[in-house]
């Protein structure tokens, strides 16, 4: 929401700077994002001049030499390329030196061999409208050299607020007026709703309005103006709207924009020429209906969409956008001003589906109340008959189906002090609640509650009635409780512990497991890294996915680059190299801990399945916790460590020590994957079940995130399987013995392709009950070995829980691994 200064203080002006009344609201609740100037740089080279004499150019056609009055001892020249430009008018003018909203700085200038000193400036080049047809001509009784500041508003700053969605009466300037009402208690200009007009006539003929179905329209309120003059808004007018990022179209149309930003309540304006049939129908849609948008496009509606229709069709998406069968156009004479209360979660969806997103359905699904719609109409009944020279023809039609009640809360100090932990005097209270619009109903008269007489001594609980604009969001007693402190200031409130504390907090489901995974991640010197949930489908190709792996689409994305719900953390990690990479900082060891989603009952891209047939985005999602470490380039180590190169082994250390953390047994299985490096790849299995991969980056991938030759490699798990097993381990119990073990060391030459976890499970099988341990710690390769052969080397640990081995045993035991080895083609080396 962006707020105009100039327009906030025309209703509440507290005499802060604006850089304090930032702070002060935001505080409050209303978050200001930034703050923007708009309009010119500054205004003092910026005066009203009057045009003394208008001639044409002697070498240009299309330009004036114009002699203008600006105040200064001497006329000025200036030429002008205006075609309306003539001598007597009052205009705006820019001297050399002005700066103009787009940064550029005025000078004198040679035009076709006349020099000219300023400018006489059209709207646009001042920033309150985008007219540039010609110039402004200003009322004529405003005196040459005087600032144009005081005449216009040339110069302004804006508030850009980011407006929580139970505050929908802060999407209005006068909303957020209250607010700076209520926290310094300058005064509060009337509401702009409060005056009404006297119509002309009675009942409004020839036009009915009648609400089929009520559960989408809470109130439709209509008036009819004939008159109407269409034309452009006065330059106030335009300028409030251009500084809060709407564009000016047409007096009646920024009328209505206007009502929408000073009230948050939309309203819609019909040229009632073109209602068919004089009626006004609110329903929902009927299969196959389609619509011209103002927006020039057609859209077809499903059967929840509400649609306000005339007899023949529909005229508009209720609470979104009209259509183009009903616009007002130059030729309006006639208009139907529509405010009406729409049901804001059926607005929501609606928004969503089609996809169309606008001013009024931002406000709309907030859920304003029906007391709004009548007001917005008393404001735009003035404005019509003030800048469009309209008169309103009859009163109002009003269809409220089902009116709404005024809510009551009641108030207690003494459980606001328990909650605020201080205990906040009674006429503070009473003032702040006051000037926010809530009136006290209780045996005790409101004056006396503003003298706070009663509040300490007798009266134990209030009762307020909660005012139209804040019904949604306070609707019990913590609710005004939170009102009563934010505008009393949440620093100012003592910093205290519960008073109980049976509850305490602790990890709960796999979130313990999580941790120590992290930790000991965090312990191996990687960084943690946070990456966006949603990815592009470019990423997936890049990864050499392809269109036959499943990926989840998101129906109203808010980018092409954020269309897909990433199936892996791979993606997000190789994002955060290539950035750092472009910073110099090409070797890094990340990891990430979230959630990843895919199409349920679909294997995941790490399961090794074959490829999938599943289009994305056709399935509901199946969401797991991964955990992922990319590691790139060369690892510094620690200072008793050496620096460490990237590759399979490093990073299967690092996977290693996060498998320990979890007690889990696993192995490492050759397998493929089409974004990591063939033959430097493997499947984690712990239980016969996968959980994860691990492998080397495919130097394709590495090339398309731009990591350059540095080797790169990664692993991701899969946390929620991981943690079943890690409960399932825990299960077990082995008790511990106090008898030595026996440590023998052993060679085994095995042809090449048979993998050392194969050469282990042998070897186990062969060594029986009291091989406790069979663990590789070296890999050579020569001649006497003979050609595609290699040498393992294993540490074998010994052990019985009931006695000391002796030599003998062992050597039993070490004559069954041999013979063992003989399935696999190996042999002990000697």
């Amino acid at each position: 929401m962006r707020v105009p200064l100039s327009w906030l203080r025309s209703y509440c002006d507290p005499g802060l700077s604006t850089g304090e009344l930032a702070e002060l609201i935001t505080g409050a609740g209303l978050e200001v994002a930034r703050i923007d100037r708009v309009g010119v740089g500054d205004p003092a080279g910026f005066v009203v001049g009057r045009v003394l004499d208008a001639g044409k150019h002697p070498d240009a056609d299309r330009l004036s030499v114009c002699s203008v009055d600006d105040g200064s001892a001497e006329p000025r020249t200036i030429v002008c390329g205006a075609p309306n430009v003539a001598a007597g008018q009052t205009v705006a003018v820019a001297r050399p030196g002005a700066v103009m909203p787009d940064g550029t700085k005025l000078g004198e200038a040679e035009l076709r061999g006349v020099r000219s000193s300023g400018m006489i400036l059209a709207e646009d080049e001042l920033g309150i409208g985008e007219d540039h047809a010609g110039i402004m001509v200003l009322p004529g009784e405003l005196a040459p050299g005087t600032p144009l500041a005081e005449h216009l508003p040339i110069v302004d700053e804006v508030l850009e607020l980011e407006v929580n969605p139970n505050r929908p009466d802060a999407l209005g300037v006068y909303g957020v007026a209250r607010d700076v009402h209520a926290l310094t208690g300058a005064p509060l200009a009337e509401d702009p709703t409060a005056g009404d007009i006297e119509p002309e006539g009675g009942a409004i003929e020839d036009v009915s309005v009648e609400i089929v179905d009520p559960e989408i329209c809470l109130r439709f309120t209509a008036r009819v103006f004939e008159g109407v003059q269409m034309g452009e808004s006065p330059p106030w007018l335009k300028q409030r709207l251009m500084a809060a990022g709407q564009r000016p179209i047409s007096n009646v149309v920024d009328i209505t924009n206007y009502v929408m930003l000073a009230t948050a309540q939309p309203l819609h304006a019909f040229d009632l020429d073109k209602v068919r049939g004089g009626r006004i129908v609110v329903r929902r849609a009927k299969p196959g209906e389609t619509m011209v948008t103002l927006d020039d496009a057609e859209r077809a509606f499903d059967p929840e969409t509400a649609l306000v229709c005339d007899a023949e069709g529909p005229s508009g998406i209720a609470g979104i956008m009209g259509g183009q069968v009903s616009e007002v156009s130059e030729g309006t004479t006639r208009v139907l001003m529509e405010a009406a209360t729409w049901v804001g979660s059926n607005i929501l969806r609606t928004s969503k589906r089609l996809p169309l997103r606008t001013e009024a359905s931002g406000r709309f699904e907030k859920q304003l109340h029906p007391e709004q719609a009548i007001g917005a109409q008393r404001l735009a009944a003035r404005l019509m008959v003030e800048l469009c020279g309209a008169r309103m023809a009859g009163g109002t039609i009003d269809e409220y189906p089902r009116p709404s009640a005024a809510r009551h809360v009641t108030l207690r100090p003494v459980r606001m002090a328990g909650l605020l932990g201080e205990e906040i005097p009674g006429d503070e209270t009473a003032g702040i609640l006051d000037r926010l619009g809530f009136e006290v109903e209780s045996e005790v008269s409101a004056d006396s509650l503003l003298m706070g007489r009663h509040h300490d001594v007798a009266l134990e609980e209030w009762t307020y009635e909660v005012p139209a604009w804040r019904d949604s969001d306070v609707q019990r007693e913590a609710d005004l409780i939170e009102e009563v402190a934010r505008v009393h200031g949440l620093d100012r409130l003592p910093t205290t512990l519960p008073a109980r504390r049976e509850a305490v907090g602790g990890l709960t489901g796999h979130a313990g497991l999580r941790r120590r995974l992290e930790d000991a991640l965090r312990d191996r010197g990687l960084s943690e890294a946070l990456s966006y949930s949603f990815i592009a489908p470019t990423a997936l190709d890049r990864l050499r996915l392809g269109d036959s792996d499943p990926a989840l689409a998101i129906a109203n994305p808010l980018s092409t680059d954020q269309s897909v719900m990433r199936p892996l953390l791979l993606p997000g990690l190789l994002d955060a190299a290539r950035h750092n990479a472009a910073h110099d900082r090409a070797d890094l060891a990340l990891f990430e801990s979230a959630h990843v989603y895919r199409p349920s009952a679909v294997p995941p891209p790490m399961s090794g399945a074959g490829p999938q047939t599943s289009p994305r985005g056709t399935r509901p999602s199946d969401e797991h916790h991964h955990l992922g470490a990319l590691m790139v380039g060369t690892i510094e180590g620690g200072w008793r460590s050496l620096p460490v190169r990237t590759d399979f082994f490093a990073v299967r250390a690092v996977l290693e020590s996060v498998l320990a953390a979890a007690g889990v047994e696993w192995r490492a299985e050759p397998a493929l994957r089409p974004y990591l490096h063939p033959g430097r790849t493997a499947a984690i299995l712990a239980s016969d079940r996968e959980i994860g991969w691990l492998g080397e980056l495919h130097p394709l991938v590495a090339r398309d995130w731009e990591l350059g030759e540095r080797p790169a490699a990664a692993f991701e798990l899969d946390v929620d399987v991981l943690a079943v097993l890690a409960e399932e381990a825990e299960a077990g119990f082995r008790d511990l013995t106090s008898f030595p073990a026996v440590l023998q060391d052993i060679a085994v030459v095995v042809p090449d392709g048979v993998p050392a976890s194969r050469v282990q499970e042998v070897v186990f099988q062969g060594g029986g009950e009291l091989l406790r341990a069979a663990g590789v710690f070296d890999l050579f390769h020569g001649e006497q070995l003979g050609e595609g052969h290699k040498s393992l080397a294993l540490r074998l640990e010994f052990r019985a829980p009931d006695r000391t081995l002796t030599d003998d045993e062992v050597a039993g035991h070490r004559s069954a691994i041999e013979a063992a080895l003989v399935q696999i083609g190996g042999k002990l080396r000697a």
